[in-house]
């Protein structure tokens, strides 16, 4: 099972805020978010949030190009 975390919690542990955050994911910097069935709603997928993050980290200390 998937644990989602807000659009809150996303944009805090990315330092972003919400309109970085939508731009990176309409350009496809970034993990899109899932609805949540309210049309409006949305979360993203906390693993998939995280390993954004890890890659960013590996990239800066050059293990990926």
């Amino acid at each position: 099972m998937h644990h989602l975390i807000s659009i809150k919690e996303t944009c805090r542990r990315t330092t972003w805020s919400r309109t970085t955050l939508w731009q990176k994911v309409k350009n496809g910097e970034f993990p899109k978010p899932i609805d949540l069935g309210t049309g409006i709603r949305k979360a993203f997928v906390e693993k998939e949030v995280d390993a954004w993050i890890e890659s960013r980290v590996a990239k800066r200390d050059g293990w990926t190009k």
